[in-house]
């Protein structure tokens, strides 16, 4: 058993490595944002989807929680063939979710409870449904309306194939083939997701004066910022070059902050090219001419942390998404290395770091982190594939969390997590929905396992997600267990750490706050470690119990502490927050 039994000199005790600068104030640096995927968060109406008035009448839980503001997941007009990632029209609500009004009453409600309100924005690519790609369609070759998508000439002499071997992220080739009113073949337009979303041409100006005007619609409805959908991938190199490599969703650098984890990378010449950045920089003076501290969020799957870091420079993005944290398992020296490049690389910028651990993109952090193997990163599980320890990834997951909230900068809650809700692992493949799956002719599981709808009511029909036990995806039994009336009602329930870890970290004042690592762990190779402010967050990754400091006051601890020949110690998986 690892001991202290004191607390370490200061000379000895920590190596600094994030001060609380002086650029503070704004409410994005230290927030906890909780993001809700509207179709599965609540359903009013019993129709089995999600909408707005149903996650309306659950922003209590929210406030109860301790979260600062929401992200929404799209709820734009839409086909719904990528749950909504395929927008039709940007200035609209899709009736399956509510109306404008609906939209307006949420964000009223939420800023009356102090909750801040952030909108999806996906500006890669839009519907083929959009009527800007309806007329593309219609129109003739090398026409304005075709000018807006990237449509090429196929290769070899009859132009039978596609322009370039780009393969898109949802599986199949990234290249659709069209057909002229004629009924012989025509040009082929690129779609890096599903052929059902086709990919806008940046460097045309009608495409920027468009979502320059899109943001200024959702602004002038008082929303608090924007998550910027593939914020890397909206300009691609010139001339649209062959490229050979694999793109990975969600991926991110390893423990030195250098390197993509599974070893794909995401550098292809359709992403992270220079020209975003001009983007952003028009979006930034749009948003800083609106009072209200708005701000924006790139999801962008780059790597190293020092390239990511440039969507943070002072005159782009607010935010970016640190996927290096969420793809680093669960291992203390990968752990501590992707914290510390993460505050080298946005130090240098003056931005805060950003913390996740899921999202409604990835298997969820209760159950990735019970997988034989937890650094392992499947786009889904199926029912025959090596199943989660579900106990084991829950500890671990609450361990994970407590350890992320207890970090400087900002953290981003996905529903359901503070409720330690697993994955939905054994789904029958004739209920799934994810395009990837259907794509990849069913090699992948995709995410619809992550995407279940809520369980509010342990003893309701469908969990009390619908008034009427319609749900869009079937909820596993284990739902009952974590429903939120019973997590709230339970003393050291999941919801009952989350909430205690929020309140804490605000009275802290954590999110602002600097961080070193403690000294005495420096070469331990299973515990995490950290001061900050003048609190400790000592995370054990390893096997044998690590024991407090005599004196130390417990504030919050993932688990329940053991008892070492008279010390209180931290078992495996386990993670506390003491002053000592």
């Amino acid at each position: 058993m690892t001991r202290i039994d004191s607390t370490p000199a200061p000379s000895t005790e920590a190596v600094t490595v994030h001060a609380a600068g002086a650029a503070q104030g704004s409410w994005w640096r230290d927030a906890v944002i909780y993001q809700v995927y509207p179709r599965s968060f609540a359903d009013s109406n019993g129709d089995g989807v999600g909408d707005l008035p149903g996650i309306t009448a659950h922003l209590d839980h929210l406030v109860e929680l301790g979260v600062d503001a929401l992200w929404l997941s799209p709820f734009y007009r839409s086909p719904q063939k990528d749950a909504g990632y395929d927008v039709a029209d940007y200035r609209d609500v899709d009736p399956l979710f509510g109306t404008l009004e609906d939209f307006d009453v949420l964000l009223e409600a939420a800023h009356a409870r102090g909750v801040r309100v952030v909108v999806d924005l996906v500006p890669n690519h839009t519907s083929d449904q959009h009527v800007w790609f309806q007329a593309a369609l219609a129109a003739d070759e090398g026409s304005p309306e075709r000018g807006r998508y990237l449509f090429r000439e196929g290769r070899g002499a009859g132009g039978e194939e596609p322009p370039n071997n780009w393969q898109s992220i949802f599986g199949g080739p990234a290249w659709t083939r069209t057909t002229r009113a004629d009924g012989t073949p025509g040009q082929w337009y690129l779609h890096l997701f599903d052929s059902s979303q086709p990919d806008l041409d940046w460097s045309n100006p009608e495409v920027r004066a468009e979502f320059e005007d899109v943001l200024r619609f959702w602004l002038d409805r008082g929303v608090d910022g924007f998550r910027v959908d593939v914020a890397h991938g909206m300009v691609k190199a010139d001339g649209l070059p062959d490229w050979d490599g694999h793109v990975a969703m969600v991926d991110g650098a390893d423990g030195d902050g250098t390197d993509a984890v599974n070893g794909s990378g995401n550098s292809g010449p359709m992403f992270d090219q220079d020209g975003v950045h001009e983007i952003y920089r028009a979006w930034r003076r749009i948003l800083d001419e609106y009072d209200g501290d708005r701000a924006m969020v790139a999801e962008a799957w780059v790597e190293p942390l020092s390239r990511l870091a440039r969507y943070v420079r002072p005159d782009e993005m607010h935010q970016a998404f640190n996927f290096s944290f969420l793809v680093a398992g669960w291992d203390a020296a990968r752990l501590r290395g992707v914290v510390e490049s993460s505050f080298r690389a946005n130090d240098a910028v003056g931005a805060p770091t950003t913390w996740v651990l899921s999202n409604h993109d990835v298997v969820r952090h209760a159950s990735r982190l019970g997988l034989a193997e937890p650094e392992n990163r499947p786009n889904g599980l199926f029912a025959t594939d090596p199943q989660p320890d579900a106990e084991l990834g829950l500890r671990r997951a609450r361990a994970a969390s407590l350890l992320m909230l207890g970090l400087p900068g900002s953290s981003y809650v996905y529903q359901g997590e503070e409720l330690g809700l697993p994955e939905h692992t054994t789904l029958e493949d004739v209920v799934r929905q994810d395009p990837a799956f259907f794509r990849t002719g069913g090699a992948e599981a995709g995410r619809d396992g992550c995407r279940i709808p809520m369980p509010w009511e342990a003893h309701s029909p469908a969990y009390g997600f619908s008034p009427d036990g319609a749900a869009w995806l079937p909820q596993p039994s284990s739902y009952a267990a974590h429903a939120a009336d019973v997590e709230r009602a339970t003393v050291g329930s999941t919801f009952d750490l989350y909430r205690t870890a929020l309140r804490l970290r605000k009275a802290e004042a954590l999110g602002t706050g600097d961080l070193a690592w403690l000294g005495v762990f420096a070469d331990d190779p299973h515990v995490v470690a950290l001061r900050n402010r003048d609190v400790v967050v000592l995370a054990n990754l390893g096997d044998a119990p690590v024991a407090l400091p005599a004196g130390a006051e417990v504030l919050v601890a993932s688990g329940e502490l053991t008892d070492e020949a008279g010390a209180a110690a931290v078992p495996s998986d386990t993670t506390v927050w003491y002053r000592a």
